[in-house]
């Protein structure tokens, strides 16, 4: 289960050698459609990346900080630095090819 960050634990989360960062709000209806697709990934993938999920609404300056204009997107950190975003939708394939080639690097 991806960790649900909040602006108070937010910096320390985000530690780690891979953390990838789902930037969503519950009225978003392609979050919704994100959810299902994060969830397999992160069955898949948990033991090598760190997955956290951190509502928009009411932390807007976390969103702002990372330059996350719409949601969803998918910040990904390296040892706390934000190194990547993606935003949309995105099949769980390209996903898994994606995270696959983030944890070889």
């Amino acid at each position: 289960m991806a960790i649900n960050a909040t602006p108070a634990d937010f910096d320390e989360i985000i530690q780690g050698p891979l953390t990838i960062v789902d930037f969503w709000a519950p009225w978003c209806g392609p979050c919704k459609m994100m959810e299902p697709v994060m969830e397999k990934l992160e069955q898949r993938f948990g033991d090598k990346i760190k997955f956290v999920k951190l509502n928009v609404d009411g932390n807007q300056s976390i969103a702002q900080q990372y330059k996350v204009m719409s949601v969803p997107s998918l910040v990904l950190f390296r040892n706390g630095e934000a190194k990547e975003k993606v935003t949309g939708v995105y099949p769980e394939a390209k996903l898994a090819h994606y995270f696959e080639r983030k944890i070889s690097e």
